[in-house]
């Protein structure tokens, strides 16, 4: 049986999760055409698996050309993915948005408090361009939930932006700035602003509009455009429904319905220990109507408390909107 949004996002230690995923997994194994029949492919008996190591992971490129779907229910959205021109893009068919928006919601809460104790500015010019965007959904969400005229959308109207940072400042108020990286490196290259209790988070991306640079280089650039202390960073992308949240450093936190695992590079079957480098596999029980148990062509690490570093790509990975920095 599926589990609910009750089981899934009350999850609140190692034993409740474990037994979650592999009830999410059975449900998946035998709803999920795509998934069942890489499964199959890998000559895999699912009865056996009773460990969440001994899971496979999907690799994420079947969102390319594949319809990855474990619910009978109508689809009421479908994200795509951000590419270059002639790149193929990922769709996740979403048959029931509820479940999406109480991950972001919850997360958000979990990490950052009370979205109403916000004032919500995002700087997300390319992904406004174009229809589809998760991101895009998330942010006017926050936007909407936190019931304040002053949050809303920036595209590339800087000044308005540098204008409304000052505003905020002056009035002592909570503000979050959420904006793809390219734009924000654009932004501060025009406005030098000193908001020390301003969040900047970032979304990772260059989209081909910058050169790449790596993340130490990246966030001392913003903290000192912006004037402060440490950058935050979201990880999130089109195949997910939930994100993992950094607020310093590059080391990411996930909320207790997701899981992050590394892969041996050489060996996607297998799994190597912590704080050892790898490829990342993701569990993501917020996917429930889709496939929660994906390979990621991003290589990180993960230490002993579940926190995560992003390292980079594998060679000859598409180009992604999000997480594109190498560290």
């Amino acid at each position: 049986m599926k589990p609910d949004k009750q089981q899934v996002f009350f999850i609140n230690n190692d034993e409740q999760f474990n037994a979650v995923a592999l009830q999410v997994f059975q449900h998946q194994a035998k709803n999920c055409k795509v998934y069942a029949d890489f499964i199959k492919g890998l000559n895999i008996d699912t009865d056996g698996i009773t460990t969440i190591q001994q899971i496979p992971f999907l690799p994420i490129q079947f969102f390319k050309a594949h319809k990855v779907i474990s619910s009978p229910d109508d689809v009421q959205l479908t994200f795509t993915s951000s590419g270059t021109t002639g790149m193929i893009t990922s769709s996740h068919y979403v048959t029931d948005v509820s479940w999406y928006e109480e991950s972001f919601r919850k997360a958000f809460q979990l990490f950052y408090g009370d979205i109403k104790d916000y004032t919500v500015l995002a700087l997300l010019p390319s992904y406004l361009e174009r229809q589809g965007s998760s991101l895009i959904y998330m942010a006017q969400d926050l936007i909407t939930q936190s019931n304040n005229p002053d949050s809303g959308f920036y595209l590339y109207n800087h000044d308005d932006l540098a204008k409304q940072l000052a505003k905020q400042q002056q009035a002592k108020k909570s503000t979050l700035l959420i904006g793809v990286t390219f734009a924000l490196l654009d932004f501060v290259e025009q406005y030098q602003i000193n908001f020390p209790e301003l969040i900047v988070m970032e979304t990772g991306g260059m989209k081909g509009r910058r050169k790449e640079m790596i993340r130490e280089e990246l966030h001392a650039t913003l903290c000192k455009g912006f004037g402060v202390k440490a950058i935050h960073s979201e990880y999130g992308m089109t195949e997910l429904l939930s994100q993992a949240y950094s607020k310093g450093e590059g080391i990411f936190s996930c909320p207790p319905w997701m899981r992050i695992i590394t892969r041996d590079t050489n060996d996607p079957l297998s799994l190597v220990t912590n704080s050892k480098a790898g490829g990342i596999n993701i569990i993501d029980l917020a996917n429930i109507n889709s496939c929660s148990f994906i390979a990621t062509q991003d290589l990180g690490k993960v230490y002993a408390d579940g926190d995560f570093e992003v390292l980079g790509r594998f060679d000859n990975a598409d180009i992604r909107g999000c997480n594109l920095l190498i560290a």
